[in-house]
């Protein structure tokens, strides 16, 4: 069965804590990292219907700095499937509540494999992507899958 890019599309917000951030005020890449994996998961899980496991994170790059009491946005949605894994993006914006300003903070592609009831990977209905930006995602989703495939072709010929 098809599935579009809305059904499993997962928002999940989270308010920057005085336990998450660094001496500087500003919040940890690392719990950055934490959201972001929870919140792919969730849109993986919703996808496939089945548990999931985090393959891959072959993106992820901070463009600014969250700081104590700001507001963090993540937004997540499925970019391309094959036949037991898919792309997740993650969009993650910064939200300072006293001055009103949103802004990009980071963003993230995960690789997410589906396990089945023997804990091996197992089959995914594929996407459906439907508007253009949906398909644009999809192409650019197919593009990164290859060149992770060249990859690990590469690393694993070297052992």
């Amino acid at each position: 069965m098809k599935k579009t890019v809305q059904q499993s599309m997962t928002t999940m917000t989270e308010m920057v804590l005085p336990t998450h951030t660094n001496s500087l005020d500003s919040v940890f890449g690392g719990v950055i990292m934490s959201w972001i994996d929870i919140c792919a998961a969730i849109t993986a899980q919703r996808h496939a219907q089945l548990p999931v496991v985090t393959a891959n994170i072959d993106d992820l790059h901070f463009v600014a700095p969250v700081y104590t009491g700001w507001i963090v946005n993540l937004k997540a949605s499925v970019n391309f499937t094959s036949r037991t894994s898919m792309e997740v993006g993650v969009r993650v914006d910064a939200e300072n509540p006293i001055k009103g300003e949103c802004f990009h903070t980071a963003s993230a592609y995960l690789t997410f494999v589906a396990l089945g009831k023997d804990g091996k990977p197992t089959q995914i209905d594929p996407i459906t992507p439907e508007s253009d930006e949906e398909i644009r995602r999809f192409e650019a989703a197919r593009k990164r899958r290859e060149f992770r495939l060249e990859r690990r072709d590469f690393f694993q010929a070297k052992k």
